[in-house]
C-alpha cells in the first residue's frame, strides 16, 4: 500500500489526538480522591499504551509526509 500525503495527515492528527487526550486524562488522574492502587496501575497502563501507540503512528505519518512529498 502507498501512503498518500491525505493518510500521512490523518496518522498526524490522530498521534496529536492521542497525546492531547491522555494529556488530559493524567491531569483528571491526579486530580481525582480515588484512593485504589488498582485504579491507578491500570489507567497509567493505559497512559503508556497509548503514549506509544501515538509515537508509532506520530512517526509513521512523518515518513508518510515527507515521503510524499520527496514523490512530488
Amino acid at each position: 500500500m502507498k501512503f498518500e500525503r491525505k493518510h500521512a495527515l490523518v496518522l498526524l492528527a490522530v498521534a496529536v489526538w492521542n497525546v492531547l487526550t491522555y494529556t488530559r486524562f493524567i491531569k483528571a488522574l491526579i486530580d481525582s480522591d480515588n484512593e485504589k492502587t488498582g485504579y491507578y496501575v491500570a489507567h497509567s497502563i493505559l497512559i503508556v499504551v497509548n503514549f506509544v501507540i501515538a509515537a508509532v503512528l506520530g512517526r509513521w505519518g512523518w515518513q508518510a509526509l515527507r515521503a510524499s512529498r520527496s514523490a512530488d
